[in-house]
C-alpha cells in the first residue's frame, strides 16, 4: 500500500472531524442545552455509538454518492473532501448548523464539471429531494410524538422528579441509537469519495470480528468523526440546544428521537426492503443532514405551540447556510482541482 494514500486521507479526515464538530452535536445538543445530560457523557456515548453505525452499517448511503459522481483518483478524491471540509468548518466557525451532507454533494458536483462528467440528474434530484423531505418528516414525527408523550405524562401523574429521571435516561438511550444512525448515515459523507480508490487492507480481531476494507476506512472515518465531537462540538451544540427555541426536558427527548428516527430511515437497507415487500413506498438510501433533521424537529414542536418562541432570525440564518454550503464547496473544490492539476501536476480525474 502506498503511504501517499494516507496523506490524501488526511483531507477525508478533517471532513469527519468537522462533521463531528457541526453535525454530530445535533444528537445531543438539546439534551445538553436543557442540562439533562452533561457535555462529557454526551461526547463518549456518541463516538462509541456513531463507530459501531459507521462500521457496521454505512455502506447503504455510500452508493448513492458514488452514483453522483465516481470520482476515480486520489488526489480529486482529497481535493473533493478538502472543499467539503473547508466549507463546513467555514460554517462551524460561524456556529451555524450546516449539513455535510450538502457539502460534499456539491463538492461532487464541481468535481464532475471540473472532469467533464455528467451529473446524474435522477440521482442528484433524488438527494435533493431529501433536503425537503428530511427537515418536514422529522417535523411531522415531532409533532406526533410531542402531543403523544404530553398525553400520557398527564395521564401518569408522576412526580416531576422522576419524569426528569425517566427523561434523562430517555435522551441517553435514545441520543446512543441516534449516535448509531449517525454514523451509518453520514459515514459516507466522508469516506464515500475514498471508496473507489481504497487501498487499505482487510482487518481481523481474531474470532471476534473481520473487517473488509471498505468497513476499516469507514472505522478510520468514524474515528475523526468522535475527535470532532469530542473537542469542537461544545458550541454547536448551545446552538441546537437554546438558541432556535427554549425547550423542557420532555421536547428534548422528542428533538432527539425524532431525527434519530428520520436518519436511521434513510440508513437502514433492511427497512427499506421490508417496506418494498408490503408494497409500501420506501425512502431512498441517502446521507441526510442531522441539522436538517434536528432543526425540522424542533420547528414541529414549535409549531405545535404556536410559533411564537422559534426565534425565526436563527432559523432563516440557519436556512441560508444550507441554501449556500452546496455552492460554495462546488466553488471551492471547482478552483482547488485547477491549481491541483495545473500547479502541482496531480491527476484530478481519470478519462
Amino acid at each position: 500500500m502506498d503511504l501517499s494514500f494516507f496523506l490524501y486521507l488526511s483531507s477525508g479526515l478533517f471532513l469527519g472531524w468537522s462533521l463531528g464538530a457541526g453535525d454530530a452535536p445535533n444528537i445531543f445538543g438539546t439534551a445538553v442545552g436543557t442540562k439533562m445530560v452533561k457535555f462529557r457523557t454526551a461526547a463518549a456515548i456518541a463516538s462509541l455509538f456513531i463507530i459501531i453505525g459507521a462500521v457496521s452499517a454505512g455502506s447503504g448511503a455510500s452508493q448513492t454518492l458514488g452514483a453522483l459522481g465516481s470520482i476515480n483518483t486520489l488526489a480529486g478524491a482529497f481535493m473533493t473532501a478538502l472543499a467539503a471540509a473547508l466549507t463546513v468548518y467555514w460554517m462551524v466557525e460561524l456556529s451555524l448548523p450546516i449539513s455535510t451532507s450538502q457539502a460534499i454533494v456539491g463538492a461532487i458536483v464541481g468535481w464532475n464539471f471540473y472532469a467533464g462528467r455528467q451529473t446524474d440528474i435522477g440521482t442528484l434530484s433524488k438527494i435533493v429531494s431529501t433536503w425537503v423531505i428530511c427537515p418536514v418528516l422529522s417535523g411531522l414525527i415531532a409533532i406526533t410524538l410531542y402531543q403523544t408523550l404530553k398525553f400520557l405524562a398527564r395521564k401518569s401523574r408522576l412526580h416531576l422528579l422522576r419524569q426528569d429521571s425517566y427523561t434523562r435516561i430517555g435522551l441517553i438511550v435514545v441520543g446512543a441509537f441516534g449516535s448509531y444512525a449517525l454514523g451509518a448515515n453520514n459515514i459516507a459523507n466522508v469516506m464515500g469519495v475514498f471508496v473507489n480508490a481504497n487501498q487499505l487492507h482487510a482487518l481481523s480481531f481474531g474470532s471476534f470480528a473481520e473487517l473488509n476494507p471498505t468497513q476499516v476506512l469507514f472505522l478510520i472515518g468514524a474515528i475523526a468523526i468522535s475527535v470532532g465531537v469530542i473537542t469542537r462540538s461544545h458550541k454547536v451544540m448551545y446552538t441546537i440546544g437554546c438558541g432556535v427555541m427554549k425547550m423542557s426536558p420532555l421536547m428534548a427527548l422528542v428533538v432527539v428521537l425524532s431525527q434519530s428516527l428520520v436518519l436511521f430511515i434513510f440508513a437502514s437497507p433492511n427497512l427499506r426492503e421490508m417496506l418494498i415487500s408490503l408494497g409500501l413506498p420506501a425512502l431512498p438510501l441517502v446521507p441526510v443532514s442531522s441539522s436538517q433533521a434536528v432543526i425540522g424537529a424542533v420547528m414541529g414542536i414549535g409549531i405545535a405551540k404556536g410559533g411564537r418562541e422559534l426565534n425565526w432570525n436563527i432559523l432563516l440564518k440557519t436556512a441560508a447556510g444550507w441554501i449556500t454550503t452546496p455552492i460554495i464547496a462546488a466553488g471551492i473544490c471547482y478552483i482547488s482541482l485547477f491549481f491541483l492539476q495545473n500547479v502541482f501536476g496531480q491527476t484530478v480525474y481519470l478519462p
